[in-house]
């Protein structure tokens, strides 16, 4: 099983196209570690730690598969989500069986939410201009 194991995860605009690869555990996106690609602000790095690692806790499989990641479009908080998803979507081809424990936390349901669009004569998507009597 040297090839590649590949998953695609999306959340709200942004897409994170993953590859699984045996080794020990070390996250790459966009060509950096993965506490440096979240660097920015802390609350944004601890999260990503906490949930890009829930689908190999949940399988078991910690420290066994080396990810590269491309990330997309978004925000932190999309990419994280996307990431999450695009994980567990790939272990699911590593082992079939990984499926009802990865469907009982949530990890295969993609988030369908996405950001209403603005309409015509409102100044956000439903806030109009506000009343003036005078």
């Amino acid at each position: 099983m040297a090839e590649l194991l590949h998953g695609v995860g999306r959340r709200k605009t942004s897409v994170a196209r993953v590859y699984l690869k045996p080794g020990e555990g070390k996250i790459i996106a966009n060509g950096k570690p993965m506490e440096e690609f979240f660097a920015a602000d802390p609350y944004f790095k601890q999260r990503a730690a906490v949930a890009v690692y829930k689908p190999f806790e949940v399988t078991g499989t910690l420290n066994k598969y080396d990810v590269k990641v491309n990330l997309s479009g978004g925000g932190v908080t999309g990419q994280i989500d996307a990431l999450r998803m695009g994980i567990a979507r790939a272990l699911l081809k590593v082992d079939a069986n990984h499926r009802k424990a990865l469907r009982k936390e949530g990890l295969l349901t993609r988030d369908s939410r996405m950001v209403e669009r603005k309409k015509y004569g409102y100044k956000k998507a439903r806030r109009s201009e506000q009343y003036s009597k005078r």
